[in-house]
């Protein structure tokens, strides 16, 4: 298969038109996966013609950037592994410590980015959340650093405001905004997109199959486990919430139904028909999920399906938050 490239806005970076959001390679909405199996999916989403990984510091803590080093430091400039800092971690115990990162503390995190990826340079490094506490211009300030030490190539930004995003812009260019975006999830559309429009920015919409809702894989009979699937805890998957909400997902359907596609090519190739510097980022522990979702560029939406489609989004009420009230005070600031 070959997928089509895009550039992250005016920054020169090439990647696929779909990347691999690799989370829950480790955990998140089950309990932790085969080793083995996620290297295999990793490769296999190589041969498949992905160039763009995400993954975090966070994510584990630690494993998922293990695991991805893993997989793909052999590969070198052949692909594009995007990563990010935000809590501070024990190193010992690789547990977060419920606080955020100084701007002084990033370049000790860089290190043990570096080390666990098995790279000389993280192509693409995000603050995973902004630190109210000190001004975005320092952590700007201090990934420029980082750029001029050849230890960072590319500077990112994830669910920040559009006020933030040109305060750091402004200090440090950013090649990329990562934030939710989805047919049931539109926050961007209030300025964030518009910045990254005016400055040159790529957007990367993560969750951009609504958590796999926008699927049609999941109805008001799904269960979820408790400990180990966040899902659990997010107020949207709650059981009366998702019936009302999968309105939107049979609406999607129809879509699809008439295109000869799945409800979430159609739903990733109404994101890519936005701008051509949009990349979204569908994660997934399921070969056959990942090809299907690779299969979104070969969708082109009509104006008048992607009109159709947006405006099926604003004629749904979405019940129930993306996030408990304590994940969502962490955004948009």
């Amino acid at each position: 298969m070959t997928v089509s490239q895009r550039a992250l806005g005016s920054s020169g970076l090439q990647v696929s038109a779909v990347g691999l959001g690799c989370m829950t390679m480790s955990g998140g909405y089950s309990g932790r996966p085969d080793e083995r199996q996620m290297l295999d999916l990793l490769g296999h989403a190589v041969e498949q013609g992905v160039t763009f990984f995400d993954t975090a510091e966070i994510y584990g803590p630690h494993v998922n950037e293990e695991l991805v080093g893993r997989a793909l430091r052999p590969l070198g400039d052949r692909v594009v592994i995007a990563t990010k800092f935000a809590q501070h971690i024990d190193p010992e115990t690789h547990t977060a410590t419920g606080r955020m990162l100084r701007p002084d503390e990033v370049s000790t995190a860089v290190e043990g980015s570096l080390r666990r990826l098995g790279v000389d340079r993280i192509d693409l490094y995000y603050q995973h959340r902004v630190n109210p506490d000190y001004p975005i211009e320092e952590f700007a300030a201090a990934v420029g650093e980082l750029i001029s030490a050849g230890k960072v190539a590319h500077y990112g930004i994830s669910e920040a405001s559009e006020a933030t995003i040109r305060r750091a812009h402004a200090v440090q260019p950013l090649t990329a905004v990562q934030s939710e975006y989805s047919l049931w999830w539109r926050r961007p559309e209030d300025g964030v997109l518009d910045a990254c429009r005016e400055l040159g920015i790529g957007f990367v919409p993560f969750s951009p199959l609504g958590k796999g809702f926008l699927t049609g894989a999941i109805d008001s009979t799904t269960e979820f486990d408790g400990d180990n699937d966040l899902r659990s805890k997010i107020p949207r998957f709650a059981t009366e919430a998702r019936q009302r909400n999968l309105a939107l997902v049979e609406g999607i359907a129809r879509v699809a139904e008439r295109r000869g596609a799945t409800a979430a090519q159609i739903a990733l190739a109404w994101l890519l028909g936005i701008e051509p510097w949009i990349v979204p980022i569908p994660g997934t522990t399921k070969a056959h999920r990942l090809d299907e979702n690779l299969g979104a560029p070969d969708v082109t939406l009509t104006d008048e399906e992607m009109i159709e489609l947006t405006a099926l989004s604003d004629s749904v009420e979405i019940v129930g938050a993306r996030y408990p009230d304590a994940l969502e005070a962490q955004t948009n600031l």
